[in-house]
């Protein structure tokens, strides 16, 4: 895909809803899920991968965000699921949800593909299974099939080894759409993912997705770098990102810090390389409602969100901003939907009126008439959002509340999370 500059062009892949969620020690709800993929949208998000189509509790939930997007929910956003590289989950996760896309992945490093088949598969068996997969997904109808090579950032350490390269083209010849470098455990540098990827690039010419995590603190730099090396081999780069960089062990690259430094860097912001759809002034909702929904604050050294991302006291740099703030700041509050004093109130003083598992009618009408969120039925509202509340354990937004109001039937189904037996 060309942007109207005609050259390559990086997309965000948001993959919060599959990698963030499987992080130990955090979890979101279907329902939770369900507005990262609304606010992912609304932020003009090329693509969101929401989940785990072969798994039983995921399916009420992926076939009800499918159903969202097909009334135009979810605007133009691409929803994709994530599936190991086998014919047979992938047949699974075809006849039990209506996913159209999708991400299927196994290992191609010597460590990994030795030390998890233990001997049962060697590596030309892998590429086997993988196209057995591409063959299969492709049969059934997925439009957009994306092929994960985990820890590639340990596969062709030597100059002269090329597994990669030929499992990347084995994928294509089948029928593969994207080829996905993963930086499984953060062990790239910026020169070495560029180099990596570059390679990969110019091997197979299609658009080359970055998956990145932060074990030793490079992924965003990792995830911008490797991007770079397919835009410098002329194809497009999408890249995993999750909302507040949360994900697996140390995290994987944050939304807001890889648009701002694809934006505002040194070298790259004169570019336009960044898909001109994505609207960073809804940044600072998404990032609250995620820290929120984990119970994972925002670090108030968050860039672009923390508390302390435009707060200045030193004397030189107090006097410097006040006077311009070009002076010490590269981008401002209000590009990341801040106000210029966000103390974002979230729990007011004084007489308040919540509604919620234990709510009863006049408090519904009451919050809803305060936030101007209609109501058609109101026994099934109240219903939808006690059994949402009790769904989340969290309090309800007025968002959450306004998506109830608007999308009832769907709600009613993610919440439900088991299908029904039969």
């Amino acid at each position: 895909m060309r942007t109207e500059t005609g050259q390559p062009t990086i997309y965000l892949l948001d993959v919060t809803n599959r990698d963030a969620v499987q992080t130990s020690r955090i979890s979101l709800s279907k329902f939770q899920k369900t507005m990262v993929n609304w606010y992912l949208s609304g932020m003009g998000i090329h693509q969101s991968e929401m989940g785990f189509p072969t798994y039983k509790h995921e399916i009420n939930y992926i076939n009800g965000n499918v159903a969202l997007a097909e009334k135009g929910a979810f605007g133009d956003m691409i929803l994709s699921g994530w599936t190991p590289a086998k014919a047979d989950l992938v047949e699974k996760a075809i006849a039990q949800t209506n996913i159209r896309n999708l991400n299927i992945s196994v290992s191609t490093s010597r460590i990994m593909t030795e030390g998890k088949f233990q001997g049962r598969m060697d590596r030309e068996d892998i590429i086997h299974m993988m196209t057995d997969a591409v063959d299969v997904a492709k049969a059934l109808g997925i439009q957009l099939l994306g092929v994960n090579a985990e820890d590639a950032s340990r596969t062709d350490e030597a100059p002269d080894e090329d597994y990669l390269l030929r499992f990347a083209i084995a994928a294509k010849e089948h029928g593969a759409d994207r080829i996905r470098y993963c930086d499984t455990l953060g062990y790239d540098r910026a020169h070495t993912i560029y180099e990596s990827v570059k390679r990969l690039a110019n091997a197979v010419q299609i658009p080359i997705e970055l998956h990145c995590h932060n074990d030793l603190g490079y992924v965003v730099a990792n995830s911008i770098e490797g991007a770079m090396g397919a835009i410098d081999a002329g194809v497009d780069a999408y890249i995993n990102t999750t909302v507040n960089g949360m994900g697996e062990r140390a995290g994987n690259a944050d939304m807001v810090s890889v648009i701002l430094a694809i934006r505002k860097s040194r070298g790259l912001r004169e570019r336009d390389l960044l898909d001109p759809t994505i609207d960073l002034t809804r940044a600072w909702t998404i990032c609250n409602y995620v820290a929120d929904a984990f119970g994972v604050p925002i670090p108030i050294n968050q860039v672009g969100v923390g508390a302390n991302a435009f707060a200045h006291e030193s004397g030189i740099h107090a006097d410097g901003v006040l006077k311009d703030r070009h002076n010490y700041e590269l981008y401002s509050p209000e590009e990341l939907g801040r106000g210029e004093d966000d103390n974002c109130e979230k729990h007011p003083t004084g007489r308040v009126i919540t509604t919620g598992e234990y709510g009863g009618r006049s408090g519904m009408k009451h919050v809803c008439e305060q936030h101007n969120i209609p109501i058609l039925d109101e026994q099934e509202m109240l219903e939808l959002i006690m059994a949402v509340n009790a769904h989340n354990q969290l309090p309800l937004t007025p968002d959450e509340i306004r998506f109830i109001a608007a999308y009832p039937d769907e709600v009613r189904q993610i919440v439900r999370m088991w299908p029904a037996s039969g």
